[in-house]
């Protein structure tokens, strides 16, 4: 899947805008869904593709990095991965959290060039990787960091079954999620809640109660 050129893209239709509820963070973002959703389509010359989860603040990352941001305990002098990033908004509150080091996965194409523009807007460096992590072992850490991935059942059980071994290799797991039906709630413990400003565009509604979990 070629790209011409995906910054020039990303830049050219969202703007820098600070992060509803982590605003010591600021993301490349688009205002709408559907211009950015058809642009995105028409650019990679192929229908059906999936949100571009890069171009928005999902509220169950937002809930997470929240948090990071409010206990740089958590991740401090650690080597967190950032699963499935998106914008890369979890990974960048790792790192103003003090963390040695973040390596940020996503299989979309425009994916790397969103955080590497999100990164240096916020004066961070972030690793980056296109590969699917879900196809071998979790790569060293300790701290894995998961938002908004329990959107479809069986790509639920795959990404938790995934973040349980890496909780046997000995990662401590973050999650952070706004109640998606396929969120199980067993085998994980309660951290915090956050009333996350969304919009109806992304969510059901126009703030979304969302969640971090430690599994």
């Amino acid at each position: 899947m070629t790209i011409a050129d995906p910054a020039a893209f990303i830049a050219a239709n969202t703007r820098l805008q600070a992060v509803p509820h982590a605003p010591e963070i600021q993301l490349w973002l688009a205002d709408e869904i559907t211009p950015i959703w058809r642009l995105t389509e028409e650019e990679l010359g192929e229908m059906g593709l999936p949100p571009p989860f890069w171009a928005f603040a999902w509220a169950g990352g937002q809930a997470l990095a929240r948090w990071i941001l409010d206990h740089p305990e958590e991740v401090a002098g650690k080597r967190v991965v950032d699963f499935a990033c998106g914008s890369g908004l979890v990974g960048i509150a790792a790192m103003k959290a003090g963390a040695a080091g973040v390596l940020c996965a996503d299989i979309d194409p425009f994916c790397a060039a969103a955080v590497a523009l999100n990164a240096a807007a916020n004066g961070v460096d972030l690793a980056f990787t296109d590969r699917d992590l879900l196809d071998a072992p979790p790569p060293p850490a300790d701290v894995v960091c998961a938002g908004d991935v329990c959107y479809e059942k069986p790509m639920t059980d795959r990404v938790l079954a995934w973040l349980a071994q890496a909780r046997v290799q000995g990662a401590r797991v973050l999650i952070g999620d706004p109640g998606r039906t396929y969120f199980p709630r067993d085998g994980l413990t309660f951290l915090a809640e956050y009333q996350v400003p969304t919009t109806r565009e992304l969510e059901d509604l126009a703030v979304k109660r969302s969640s971090v979990w430690a599994l």
